[in-house]
């Protein structure tokens, strides 16, 4: 594993009466952590610098081939076909890995800070956020690089290396240990962390709020199949239960002035009341998500934002030379390497952590215990605020209407509830890489195909859905996985 915190310092041998008095300076310019608000400016650093959007996306079944007029990126088109993406840059899944790795260094060095403080009590709201802050890292990392969590399996699944202590030597050897030790100590970091958080943030939306941490704990529980977890946290995170007037308000957004950058500028505003948690990423797929070989046409994107047939016309969408479609969603940035400098870096805003989500994962959990009415109700909730003039009679969703669309693949009615369920999350949430986080944790299938007409499938069971780790790791200790 990559280190993290490599401290060099040159003492330089100096002549005469000066030297006594150099060398009784520090020999470096580090700050010291020793007050609750430097451990905080630290904490900033505690979230991944990175997404997983890109080849996220690529591998799920939302993208299709465009053919070559598309922007060509082996992390797009390796993921389209299910390969090992090799390249280190941003956006692949080497990146992500090091991105999460280094929040979590900035988490255990915090979590140091507070456990050794002379007066603890006043770290407390840092220690929370430190211990969340880690176990959301550790969390995307084993759901993405590791088995999808199954208690009959779990206890035997390669997982991914907890981190709890920061880095004190150049390569340390590290253990995987199992799916079902990663998740015991993810629960034990919610558990400790989330009593301690205060919620004493200038902007809230860029840290872990008490309401963002039980979205998080539900989507955690979700993956655990803990259903009465799912409810419980999603219920905390929205006591009042006013999910409703908590999602995006993309009706707010369809008059004829708004712009496309009025739109960028919404959808990742830390002001808007959908965003619980967003994460500042070295990223430019703002720039390109829109315009990769594998991406979607209009009869795709389409289809996808149509869930039971009616399309959730909210959701504007827009198109590059009448072949890309999609919903506009980023507003990258370009952050130059000096002012005069063509040179620099794109940075994308990202939601980690949304209304929208939390509210979904407590209708699943519901449809997990056949509470089939409280299911329907939070799926409707979302559908009104996304279909414009909506009409109960022609778009609410009813028990009637799920059974009959989705007849001819099953007449069971949890499972027909689940497919409508997912047809809900795969419209909220295109192109934001959280349709392959449902295909690994429901051991989905895809099949993905060319322009010529060529045919890849991905079994529900296929070592491929597992992304490799980096290759330095080995020299920690931590075996790849399987191929």
């Amino acid at each position: 594993m990559k280190k993290r915190y490599l401290y060099i310092a040159a003492v330089a041998l100096l002549a005469g009466t000066g030297c006594s008095k150099y060398l009784e300076q520090a020999p470096d310019q580090r700050a010291t952590l020793n007050t609750p608000e430097k451990v905080s400016e630290l904490l900033v650093t505690a979230y991944p610098a990175a997404t997983y959007n890109t080849f996220a996306e690529a591998m799920s079944d939302n993208p299709i081939d465009l053919g070559i007029t598309g922007i060509q990126d082996p992390k797009n088109a390796d993921a389209y076909f299910w390969k090992d993406i090799t390249s280190t840059a941003q956006d692949g899944p080497n990146y992500y890995w090091n991105a999460c790795y280094s929040a979590i260094a900035s988490a255990n060095q915090a979590l140091e800070v507070c456990n050794n403080a002379a007066n603890p009590a006043a770290y407390a709201g840092q220690k929370g956020e430190a211990l969340v802050a880690r176990a959301y890292s550790h969390f995307m990392l084993v759901c993405l690089y590791a088995k999808a969590y199954d208690p009959a399996t779990a206890a035997q699944d390669q997982g991914i290396p907890y981190v709890t202590s920061p880095e004190k030597v150049v390569i340390k050897q590290y253990d995987r240990k199992t799916v079902a030790y990663v998740y015991e100590m993810i629960e034990k970091d919610l558990k400790e962390g989330i009593p301690l958080l205060n919620d004493k943030y200038a902007v809230p939306a860029y840290h872990f709020t008490r309401k963002a941490a039980h979205a998080f704990a539900s989507r955690f529980y979700l993956w655990k199949r803990d259903y009465d977890k799912v409810i419980e946290e999603a219920n905390l995170a929205f006591p009042s239960n006013d999910f409703a007037a908590n999602v995006r308000p993309w009706l707010n957004y369809q008059g004829g002035s708004v712009t496309t950058t009025d739109l960028q500028n919404f959808y990742t505003n830390a002001t808007n009341p959908g965003n619980l948690l967003l994460g500042e990423a070295v990223s430019s797929y703002g720039v390109y998500y829109a315009r990769y070989q594998y991406a979607m046409s209009q009869n795709r994107c389409v289809q996808i934002i149509s869930p039971f047939g009616n399309q959730w016309n909210a959701l504007k969408v827009y198109s590059y030379s009448q072949t890309f479609y999609f919903v506009m969603k980023y507003l990258p940035y370009f952050k130059r390497t000096s002012i005069n400098a063509n040179t620099g870096v794109y940075y994308t805003m990202m939601p980690l952590l949304t209304t929208e989500e939390t509210l979904l994962n407590r209708a699943e959990a519901a449809i997990n215990k056949e509470q089939y009415s409280a299911a329907l109700d939070d799926i409707n909730t979302l559908i009104k605020a996304r279909i414009t003039n909506y009409n109960t009679t022609t778009h609410l969703i009813t028990d009637t209407r799920i059974m009959n669309y989705y007849a001819s693949r099953t007449t069971d009615r949890k499972e027909a509830y689940r497919f409508a369920l997912l047809d809900v999350k795969r419209a909220e949430f295109v192109t934001e890489g959280m349709r392959w986080m449902d295909i690994l944790r429901l051991k989905m299938p895809v099949t993905h195909t060319t322009i010529r007409g060529e045919v890849f499938e991905l079994a529900a069971d296929d070592k491929r859905k597992l992304l490799q780790l980096p290759e330095e790791v080995t020299l920690s200790g931590v075996p790849l996985n399987p191929r």
